[in-house]
């Protein structure tokens, strides 16, 4: 039998790392860190996917398909839930009740967590780009079901810095620290194409219900407002496309650029890449930036992501770090920006920017 102990440390550490946030997964995995016969499930997934969250939104996708009301009813997002209680028993049986389902999920599908709360940290950059170059076109590499393209269809306030856009069934809020230049207006969108190996279809009602699986259900604003998005990107689908990230990202990136000044964006993608192909990925854009101008927005863990020219202050931080790389007239420039909550709830600048 393989060693567990690696499985048992990912969910240790998100027992830790999700505390404050999601303290439904953080008692769970507490628990699973300590049952090789759960985390074991997770050897179904291909070796990069073999993260705590793909275990879990299989579990979750269950239940938000009718499945076990009494473990149902320790989901924040699904009824009201009496957080004293401990939740595992009932886990630990449902997914024992429910192995073949889960392995099968587990086996053959991916964390699709489309996140609609990074757009927050990309639109005071993007305002700064708008201002410079005019009407943008967004590239959204690794798109899910393209939700983030329609960033400048949803409302955001920050903390400080005021309200931008809206009103709009979608509103965001994200805390700010340091000089973060938050727009006046919400930047002008000329065009947006999304790339995605296994995109959303966001009127296949299985497919939504995957998505809305990898939310985490303490966050019952994440999970409500993914439902808005979806419903928003129904009456106006978003330009999604099945491709690679980097066999198909050049032809993508031309296409945009006859549209407006293209814009390349990443957020917790280029981590599920080998790092051959996030070489590969760095070079094809670097190719391009020789050829046409082009901005490119990433919010990336460097301790996952070393290939990234991403100015980092420890080769093992873990933090998602926000950095701008451009290029102008062929020449490549690099910024670190800040760092940020994963989902977008707070974005610290650097206070030398």
């Amino acid at each position: 039998m393989p060693d567990s102990s690696d499985l048992s440390d990912r969910f240790r550490n998100m027992s830790t790392t999700t505390a404050k946030r999601a303290p439904l997964y953080s008692r769970l995995s507490s628990a699973i860190a300590d049952d090789a016969v759960v985390a074991e499930l997770l050897r179904a997934a291909p070796r990069p996917q073999q993260l705590p969250v793909l275990l879990f939104a299989a579990v979750h996708y269950l239940l938000l398909g009718g499945l076990g009301p009494e473990l149902a009813a320790h989901y924040p997002n699904l009824a009201p839930a009496d957080a004293t209680a401990d939740p595992y028993p009932a886990f630990r049986a449902f997914v024992l009740d429910h192995t073949a389902s889960i392995v099968e999920l587990i086996a053959t599908r991916s964390t699709q967590t489309n996140e609609v709360g990074r757009c927050a940290i990309f639109v005071p950059t993007l305002g700064v780009l708008d201002d410079e170059r005019g009407p943008l076109a967004l590239i959204d590499v690794g798109t899910s079901a393209g939700l983030n393209l329609l960033l400048n269809r949803y409302s955001y306030h920050y903390q400080p810095g005021g309200t931008v856009g809206g009103p709009s069934p979608v509103h965001l809020e994200c805390s700010t620290r340091g000089p973060v230049p938050v727009p006046q207006r919400l930047p002008s969108i000329a065009g947006a194409i999304g790339i995605d190996r296994s995109p959303i279809d966001v009127a296949d009602e299985q497919a939504v219900r995957w998505l809305e699986a990898c939310v985490w259900p303490d966050q019952r604003e994440r999970f409500e407002r993914l439902v808005a998005a979806v419903e928003m990107a129904r009456t106006e689908p978003p330009d999604v496309r099945r491709g690679d990230a980097v066999d198909d990202l050049a032809v993508v990136v031309r296409e945009a650029a006859n549209a407006g000044h293209p814009v390349v964006m990443n957020s917790w993608v280029l981590n599920y890449l080998t790092g051959e192909r996030r070489a590969r990925y760095v070079a094809t854009l670097d190719a391009l930036g020789a050829e046409i101008d082009l901005s490119w927005l990433i919010a990336e863990s460097p301790a996952l992501t070393p290939e990234l020219p991403v100015p980092s202050t420890s080769e093992s931080e873990h933090l998602t770090v926000l950095s701008i790389v451009t290029w102008r007239d062929g020449m490549r420039a690099v910024q670190r920006l800040g760092v940020t909550h994963p989902h977008g709830f707070w974005l610290h600048w650097d206070p030398a920017l």
